[in-house]
C-alpha cells in the first residue's frame, strides 16, 4: 500500500508533485518531478506551491519539467517485475540438516515436531 505524499508547506494538505531541492553551494534552487522517495532536505511540494515559489536575492530558480514518457512504469520495469515474481514464486530446494555432513542421519519423514530419521550406515 502506498501512501500519497502531500506538500510540505505549512497548512497545506495538496497532494505534492513536484520535489524541491537546494545546492547551497551554488545558490540555487532546483524543483523537478516528485522525486521517488521523499530526502530529509529535499521538500515536495503541490503544484500551487511550486509554480509559485521564489528564490531568495541572487539565488536561481531551475525548474526541471517532468518527461511525459517516464511517467509510467517502463518495459523494463514490468519485466524486472515479472522476474521478481516468478523468483519469488519458485519452491527452494528443500535441503535436510546435516546433508552435507557424511555420515549425517536422513529425514525421512516428519509429523509435527517429531522426525523419523534413517541411518546412514544402514544399521
Amino acid at each position: 500500500m502506498s501512501i500519497a505524499r502531500i506538500c510540505s508547506r505549512a497548512a497545506c494538505h495538496s497532494p505534492a508533485v513536484s520535489t524541491l531541492t537546494y545546492v547551497y553551494a551554488d545558490s540555487t534552487c532546483v524543483i523537478g518531478p516528485l522525486a521517488t522517495y521523499a530526502e530529509p532536505h529535499c521538500y515536495d511540494l503541490c503544484a500551487d506551491h511550486a509554480d509559485r515559489l521564489t528564490a531568495p536575492n541572487g539565488w536561481e530558480v531551475i525548474r526541471l519539467a517532468p518527461d511525459p514518457a517516464a511517467a509510467g512504469p517502463s518495459t523494463d520495469d514490468l519485466e524486472a517485475l515479472a522476474n521478481a515474481v516468478r523468483e519469488a514464486a519458485r519452491p527452494l530446494p528443500r535441503r535436510e540438516p546435516g546433508a552435507d555432513i557424511p555420515g549425517a542421519p536422513v529425514e525421512v519423514t516428519r509429523r509435527g515436531h517429531l522426525r523419523m530419521l534413517r541411518d546412514p550406515d544402514g544399521n
